[in-house]
């Protein structure tokens, strides 16, 4: 459970690989430089930690690629304080760089065997979200809403009419849609009836499945 100087050195690498690929929101950059996501891998794995790249986890699922980690956050727009809906809690690095921006956040995670273990995790390296919660993603967290904005870390092959319901008025979702590769897609909620819909190219994620196990 160290966070060495090389260690530290190898994120601020990490952070101007995601600069060059085109993220430019200075926090979420600080965010990406500050959290240790070689602890969120297993040992054996360290020289993967810093690469931009996916790398598998428990229960067959992974940690995301840092520029999608990235790519996602810059689009949420979080400012401190805000209330985020997170749905697919996995190995926690994506829930880490939430806190370290400073956001309350709701996470949900339908793996038993993940749920369990990352919420033992989470507050041992200092990372404490407002409520872990082992549930079904597809249905939100209706007793917490309304959120400033979520984001879906899986891919989505539709999207679940739940997670717009529970957005403010000016909310942002942000989630991956599709069967095999995905778009990265952004809602904005306009009213109580109208969403400004954006897509932002395709990216590949393990699928958002329904109902827990």
């Amino acid at each position: 459970m160290k966070d060495t100087f090389k260690h530290k050195g190898l994120r601020q690498q990490l952070v101007t690989v995601l600069k060059d690929k085109g993220i430019t929101d200075v926090n979420v950059l600080k965010a990406i430089g500050n959290v240790p996501r070689h602890l969120f891998m297993d040992s054996g794995f360290l020289d993967y930690a810093y690469k931009d790249m996916a790398f598998p986890i428990a229960a067959d699922q992974t940690i995301s690629q840092p520029y999608t980690v990235a790519f996602q956050t810059e689009l949420l727009q979080v400012k401190k304080e805000d209330k985020v809906l997170e749905i697919g809690t996995g190995s926690g690095y994506q829930t880490a760089i939430l806190c370290e921006l400073g956001a309350r956040v709701y996470s949900i995670e339908r793996q038993q065997e993940l749920f369990k273990k990352t919420s033992l995790f989470l507050p041992k390296i200092g990372y404490r979200a407002k409520k872990l919660i082992f549930g079904d993603g597809y249905k939100g967290l209706v007793e917490e809403a309304p959120f400033d904005s979520i984001i879906v870390t899986a891919g989505a092959p539709f999207v679940p009419k739940p997670l717009l319901g529970q957005l403010k008025v000016g909310g942002r979702l942000v989630i991956p849609v599709g069967e095999h590769t995905q778009i990265m897609t952004l809602f904005i909620r306009k009213d109580n009836k109208e969403f400004e819909q954006e897509e932002f190219g395709e990216f590949r994620f393990v699928p958002l499945l329904e109902n827990k196990n």
